[in-house]
C-alpha cells in the first residue's frame, strides 16, 4: 500500500483487497495493527483537535471511507484508486475472520443494538467466533472493559463509538487491548442491526451519504455538515492554489 499526505493527514492508498489481504498478513505475523478511517469531517476536526490527530496518524493503516475525500486527494494529484468505506471493511473482516478462525469482539452501541449486530454477524457468518461483544457506555470503568477484550482471547476488534471518542480510546488503551487488530467502525452496528438505514448505493458512488443522513436526522446532522464540509472546501481551494504558486515559482 502507498502511503500520501492529504491535507496534513497522512493516508493509505488502497483498495479493498489489498487493505484486506494486508491486515489478514499483519494479524497471521502477529503484528498488532490500529486502523482507521478518515472522511472529511474527520480530516477538518483533526485540524483543531491534536489529540485526535495524534490517534489517527499513529495509525498503522488508515483508510479513506468518505468520496469527498477520495474526490480531493485526486484533485490534489494523489493517486487513489478507490473508497474504502468501514461499513463494507467490516463486513469483509468479518468474512475473513471466519475463514481464518480469527475470534472477533464487537464494541459500542446500545446493548440491544451491539446484541443484534452480534446476532446479525452471526447468522450471516455461523462459523464466525464471536469472543464477546459490549455496549459502549462503560466510561466510568475502561480498565474493566479492557481485561474483558484481552481474557476474550479476541484477535480482531470493532468499535461503534462516535469520534473523537473511539478513536482517542483505541489509541489510549492499544497496548493493553490484546487483539491483534482493531478498528473504530462509527454507526456500523446501527446499520447492521436495522436501526438506520444506509444511502442506497448510486448515492454512495456520487460521495451523498452525508446528504442521505440529513435526510433521516436533519436536527442532528445539517448543521454539522453545513460546517465540515464549508471548510474541507475552504481547506482543499487553499491546498490547490498553494499547489499552483508552487509549480509557478519552479518554472
Amino acid at each position: 500500500m502507498k502511503r500520501i499526505k492529504f491535507l496534513g493527514c497522512p493516508i493509505d492508498s488502497a483498495t479493498m483487497v489489498e487493505t484486506v489481504g494486508a491486515i489478514k498478513s499483519r494479524i497471521l505475523n502477529e503484528l498488532f495493527t490500529q486502523h482507521v478511517v478518515v472522511n472529511v469531517a474527520k480530516i477538518v476536526n483533526m485540524k483543531n483537535d491534536s489529540e485526535l490527530s495524534k490517534s489517527v496518524t499513529d495509525c498503522d493503516i488508515i483508510n479513506i471511507d468518505g468520496m469527498g475525500v477520495v474526490w480531493g486527494a485526486r484533485l490534489l494529484g494523489h493517486e487513489v484508486p478507490e473508497r474504502v468505506a468501514g461499513v463494507d471493511l467490516f463486513h469483509q473482516l468479518n468474512d475473513m475472520a471466519e475463514r481464518e478462525g480469527f475470534p472477533v469482539f464487537f464494541l459500542g452501541a446500545t446493548e440491544d443494538v451491539v446484541q443484534r449486530t452480534a446476532e446479525v454477524m452471526q447468522a450471516k457468518h455461523p462459523n464466525l467466533n464471536i469472543a464477546g461483544f459490549h455496549h459502549g457506555y462503560f466510561w466510568d470503568d475502561e480498565k474493566s472493559l479492557v481485561k474483558r477484550v484481552r481474557d476474550s482471547g479476541a484477535k480482531l476488534m470493532f468499535v461503534a463509538i462516535t469520534s473523537p471518542k473511539k478513536e482517542n480510546f483505541i489509541n489510549k488503551w492499544r497496548d493493553e487491548l490484546g487483539v491483534d487488530f482493531v478498528m473504530g467502525v462509527g454507526g456500523t452496528f446501527d446499520v447492521v442491526a436495522g436501526k438506520v438505514n444506509r444511502a442506497p448505493k448510486w448515492m454512495q458512488d456520487n460521495g451523498l451519504e452525508w446528504f442521505y443522513r440529513i435526510v433521516q436526522e436533519p436536527r442532528r446532522m445539517w448543521k454539522r455538515y453545513a460546517i465540515t464540509n464549508s471548510k474541507f472546501a475552504w481547506l482543499l481551494c487553499k491546498a490547490k492554489w498553494e499547489q499552483k504558486v508552487r509549480r509557478k515559482a519552479s518554472t
